[in-house]
């Protein structure tokens, strides 16, 4: 009897063991196994203490906007459900008018590029509870006037006014054309690289629409081959201004709803400039728009009379490298306004009087403000989120507008991020650290006291500890050789010994002001680092000079000299990984997709002593090929900076590859375009060197769609475990 029960715990031993031991596998990570609940669409209402969700029921096909109370979390009523309209086959996206008593709703999307696309639209009244199609054909960004009496839109590049009562449509300008030019959008260049698509806004009093006007007649074109769209392939041509080329010319203009006049504003002496932004303000005659130069190391704001057309700078910045432009330009009621800049070196939060005087810089320190949430006229308190506690780390704080009286609310160490209620009376948090699967919580914002979990993924949580026992993510500061500290993570194998040697794969992006040394939960690429790690891999990443919220200083050191500090930074820190005991240094890989796949293809080629294997995905292979707004913030153009363009191209470096070379692009990449691989491809094929490729017909940047990217990560997976 004693045993069978001695067998009996072996088996049940072995049993449980088999089970805290499962592989993660990549049909897993691409099937959907580990996502995560959220909540989607969440939009605070602006009259009422309330939010809103989109829902789906995949059991009759339909999409639901359902309205919820911010203090009880109790849902209010559902303001529309799509399956009781047999004109609305689902909902993509939806917009309230001012007074939130109707809704615009898009369905159909057709995407044109990252951001923008064009839909059919619905007027939906939430009091008579009657649908109308906005027009016969899709168009874009379509936007309530403040009184909701009428709707602003984009179709074919012209920009045209909708009016609710007449159900006619007024025709604002004439001039659009494809590749041409373009009113009220943005062209692919401003989309991309100063992510906005709507280039029109309605002022305060309804009677006015300002908007910008792209003239791209003279802005070289791209064109690309799309293969999979009928017997021969088909041709794809837009305006993409490469760097040092030409932009599209740009112009404000202002339309007068009541006299049908449109008059174009006189900015000033400016000469091959950008309106990076623009927005009417409190006050219904004074239109504000941002102006950079060619450079973007001098910004303007300038507050324009809706009548006159005259223009006046209220503030302006200056920096030796660059200036960032600002998403927080928040007006009060007596029409100062609220301004985050970097000119004390960090981003912090200032305010000035609306003449442009400065009143106070609200917060202060070496760390970075990273949100700008709001600001409550009753209490005088500013809403904002930031690394004060550590730079891989985001808190929730709230400060009064004089700078006192600064309060942490939320306690959890990760990535916290607000959404706070209308009246800013709560908030909901949601956090996620490397440790914590997303949870979305009800918190009071005066003291950030936790009233109630909305979502939390236990479950996930409680799956992955069961069932996969996963290794963990280690983070740390890296020291370089030469004394530079840099934030990295590193995740081991669960049964990691000390006295083995571990091949190392590096995962690094490394561009500009970004971060992927961040404190917050699992996307699909930590799996796969996690699958890595199960068989047999240590991998690693590290964030270099040039990478962001560290203070302007450690960002903006790569000025003119893209990948010159930040590659060096990568072959060092393989250097310090190849030192400790229990790594192999002769099996250290690295990989990186768009600017990642350029550090990763200039540390293979620049580091082939010290890095054996490679996989560069979507490359930048030289700046020149990539787009004028990106490129020449950091680099100015190549016809200033040849030789910071070409000292730090890969393609220059191709006589350097000793080791495994694996190069990967779609051939519909309308970012970063093909043309970067194929002209690599050229210049190691006549440095007679050996590598790996594949070509992803007809995929965009991304790489994606059907079994797009479970064979992308498994040819990956394959390439590591065969050449490192």
């Amino acid at each position: 009897m004693k045993i069978v029960q001695k067998l009996l715990l072996f088996i049940l031993f072995a049993s449980f063991s088999a089970v805290g031991q499962q592989k993660i596998t990549l049909e897993e990570i691409w099937g959907g196994a580990f996502r995560t609940q959220g909540m989607t669409e969440l939009e605070a209402m602006k009259g009422t203490n309330q939010y809103t969700v989109l829902n789906a029921d995949r059991s009759s096909n339909s999409s639901q906007i359902d309205l919820y109370d911010f203090a009880t979390l109790e849902k209010v009523s559902t303001l529309i459900d799509s399956k009781n309209f047999t004109e609305l086959d689902g909902i993509d996206s939806y917009a309230f008018s001012k007074d939130e008593k109707k809704i615009l709703i898009a369905n159909n999307s057709d995407q044109i590029f990252r951001h923008s696309f064009v839909a059919d639209y619905f007027i939906y009244d939430t009091a008579t509870k009657t649908l109308v199609k906005l027009a016969d054909h899709k168009i874009q960004e379509p936007t309530f006037s403040p009184d909701g009496t009428k709707i602003g839109y984009v179709f074919e590049n012209n920009l045209y006014v909708y009016d609710l009562a007449t159900k006619k449509h007024t025709q604002i300008t004439a001039d659009g054309k494809k590749n041409s030019v373009i009113n009220g959008v943005t062209d692919w260049v401003y989309e991309e690289e100063f992510s906005f698509v709507r280039a029109f806004d309605w002022n305060a009093g309804n009677d006015k629409i300002a908007f910008i006007r792209f003239d791209e007649t003279d802005v070289p074109e791209f064109s690309m081959d799309f293969y999979n769209r009928g017997l021969y392939p088909t041709q794809n041509v837009f305006k993409y201004p490469k760097a040092g080329e030409k932009n599209a010319i740009v112009s404000l203009h202002i339309y007068d709803v009541k006299s049908g006049a449109t008059k174009k504003i006189n900015l000033g002496n400016y000469n091959d400039f950008y309106i990076a932004r623009m927005e009417w303000t409190n006050e219904a005659n004074t239109l504000s728009a941002q102006v950079l130069n060619r450079h973007q190391d001098n910004l303007d704001l300038l507050f324009i009379d809706g009548n006159s057309g005259t223009a006046k700078v209220v503030l302006n910045e200056k920096d030796k490298a660059y200036v960032d432009v600002t998403d927080n330009l928040t007006f009060l009621k007596d029409n100062s306004f609220i301004w985050t800049s970097e000119k004390d070196g960090f981003n912090h939060i200032y305010h000035y009087d609306k003449s442009g005087k400065l009143k106070n810089q609200i917060t202060k320190g070496n760390w970075e403000v990273t949100n700008y949430y709001g600001f409550d006229e009753k209490t005088g308190t500013i809403y904002y989120q930031s690394v004060e506690n550590g730079s891989i780390n985001r808190d929730v704080y709230s400060i009064k507008l004089n700078g006192s009286a600064k309060t942490r609310l939320t306690t959890a160490t990760g990535t916290n991020a607000a959404t706070f209620s209308p009246n800013f009376q709560y908030f909901i948090n949601s956090f996620s650290s490397a440790k914590n699967a997303p949870r979305f919580t009800l918190n009071e914002s005066a003291t950030g006291k936790l009233i109630k979990t909305i979502v939390s993924n236990d479950a996930l949580e409680t799956k992955l500890a069961k069932y996969y026992d996963l290794p963990s993510k280690e983070f740390f500061e890296l020291t370089t050789e030469k004394g530079n500290k840099l934030n990295a993570w590193m995740i081991k194998p669960k049964d990691f010994d000390a006295a083995k040697k571990y091949p190392v794969f590096m995962y690094q992006y490394s561009g500009p002001g970004s971060q992927q040394v961040n404190n917050d939960w699992n996307n699909s690429d930590d799996y796969w680092f996690m699958m890595l790690a199960q068989q047999g891999y240590i991998v690693a990443c590290v964030d270099g000079r040039g990478t962001g919220f560290k203070g302007a200083e450690f960002k903006k050191c790569t000025q003119k000299e893209l990948g010159k500090f930040e590659v060096e930074d990568q072959i060092d820190a393989a250097k310090v990984f190849g030192n400790y005991a229990f790594i192999d240094k002769s099996r250290i890989g690295i990989f990186g997709w768009s600017y990642g796949g350029f550090m990763a293809s200039n540390c293979i080629f620049q580091g082939a002593d010290v890095f054996k294997t490679a996989i560069a995905v979507a490359p930048v292979t030289s700046w020149r090929y990539y787009d004028s707004i990106y490129t020449e913030r950091y680099m100015q153009t190549p016809q200033e900076n040849a030789s910071g363009y070409d000292n730090n191209s890969p393609i220059n470096h191709v006589s350097k590859l000793k080791g495994n070379f694996l190069l990967i692009h779609g051939s519909g990449d309308d970012n970063v375009h093909v043309q970067n691989t194929m002209k690599m491809v050229e210049a190691l094929v006549q440095a007679n060197k050996q590598f790996d490729m594949a070509i992803y017909p007809d995929k965009n940047h991304g790489i994606f769609g059907g079994k797009t990217r479970l064979q992308l990560y498994t040819k990956m997976t394959n390439f590591i475990k065969e050449k490192l």
